[in-house]
């Protein structure tokens, strides 16, 4: 795949702006539509809650710029991890500095184990066709995901809002196939942009998917630390679970994007992205938030927009860190509209897709029969454990929960066995 500008270029700074205000539209949304989840479930007032949102943009702000600069310095998007929003929601009855000691610890055994070099040596485990199925389980797994986006929300029903969500795919891909150039290379912004200015004329007087915006323009966050950091054995050991499945999204999160990218020395970026991420988890524990991984959804991005220049991320990392000594910005800029959101991931899901396939054929070996159950199976297994109903999920032990829950994580270990086990060439 032949990209525009590569990894260590630097595009001219109107398309730098643009393609930074793309990162921006797609991180926005899930920093806010997770740490709305999480603010509501700790805290009653409004004003605590929109601290937690100011502590989680300062860590995705502070984690995204070491990335790009010093970590594997590639152009993945991070925010809160969905895996540890699990761990957190099933510590419920624990205090919050019990829960978020576990969080420090997680990210500081992350850290030590990547620093020792052991991430390194499982690099060989990814073969194409666990690349492949790493890039055909996001889209598959964060299908509920565009559902309840899709279908959840104030419009006059659920059938408007998806006659809306195809409208607005269909209009994309049009402008795909129509748009050349910089106006190509952002369509993600101006369908962003269109959608919602179309979704408010269609639906007036509704209100969006963001935060409110009767919040002081600018508000320290420096509040609600972690008192302690000493965790409880149970609740630490659940969060270690968690933290594999985070190593092992994060671990395939930048593996496919040096697949994708044909770049030398992936070792050595698995093992300082990794442990940056350790890092940003440590402090996400101090602070008393969820922390971050890097988010598998980049190269369906970089397939879209043809430009793999990690610059274009500073200025995104810097509006991430503007917005969190704001609140009153984190409401305006967190208005887009779910479903808008929900649209905008289907376009680029199907990106992510075709980038799979193209990982999974473009190999000097022709592809066998057992190559197909490999992808196939694991990307199914993926996607049936990430449609279990919540009963199913709650009678699981708490320990497994964090694992067995996550089809994402289901699908690559599935993928691992089959490839390295069953199958071994």
């Amino acid at each position: 795949m032949e990209f525009k500008y590569g990894v260590d270029d630097w595009p001219p700074p109107g398309e730098t702006l643009l393609f930074a205000a793309q990162w921006l539209a797609l991180s926005v949304p899930t920093i806010v539509i997770i740490g709305k989840v999480l603010a509501v479930l700790h805290f009653t007032e409004p004003a605590d809650q929109v601290v937690y949102l100011q502590k989680l943009f300062f860590v995705a702000a502070v984690a995204l710029l070491v990335q790009v600069l010093w970590g594997h310095r590639l152009p993945l998007l991070l925010g809160p991890a969905t895996v540890l929003l699990i761990g957190v929601t099933a510590s419920q009855g624990f205090a919050l500095d019990t829960v978020y000691a576990s969080v420090f610890w997680g990210g500081a055994v992350l850290t030590l184990l990547s620093l020792t070099g052991l991430f390194g040596h499982v690099q060989r485990l990814f073969t194409p066709r666990i690349v492949a199925v790493v890039l055909l389980l996001i889209a598959f797994t964060l299908a509920p995901t565009i559902v309840r986006l899709v279908a959840a929300g104030p419009a006059p029903s659920p059938v408007s809002r998806l006659y809306f969500t195809l409208g607005l795919v269909a209009a994309t891909f049009t402008a795909h196939r129509v748009l050349a150039g910089v106006w190509r290379s952002t369509l993600i912004v101006w369908s962003t942009a269109v959608g919602s200015v179309a979704y408010a004329l269609l639906f007036p007087g509704l209100e969006a998917g963001g935060a409110s915006t009767r919040e002081p323009l600018v508000a320290g966050f420096l509040h609600h630390l972690t008192g302690t950091l000493e965790p409880h054995p149970a609740v630490l050991f659940s969060f270690l679970v968690c933290f594999l499945a985070l190593a092992v999204n994060d671990f395939g999160s930048i593996q496919s994007v040096t697949a994708l990218l044909r770049l030398p020395d992936p070792a050595r970026r698995i093992s300082r992205g990794i442990a940056v991420t350790g890092l940003a988890n440590a402090l996400s524990g101090l602070l008393g938030v969820v922390g971050p991984v890097d988010y598998s959804l980049s190269p369906g991005v970089l397939a879209s927009t043809r430009c793999a220049s990690r610059f274009t991320l500073l200025p995104t990392a810097l509006a991430l860190f503007v917005l969190s000594v704001s609140p009153a910005a984190i409401g305006w800029v967190g208005a887009v509209p779910p479903v808008v959101v929900g649209g905008v991931l289907l376009y680029i899901l199907g990106a992510q897709i075709a980038t799979g396939l193209l990982v999974a054929f473009a190999t000097e070996a022709p592809f066998s029969f057992d190559g197909g159950l490999v992808i196939g199976f694991s990307v199914l297994l993926g996607s049936v454990f990430s449609l279990l109903p919540p009963a199913t999920l709650d009678a699981m032990p708490v320990l497994l929960r964090p694992l067995l829950g996550n089809g994402f994580v289901v699908g690559v270990l599935a993928a691992l066995a089959l490839e390295h086990g069953i199958f071994r060439r």
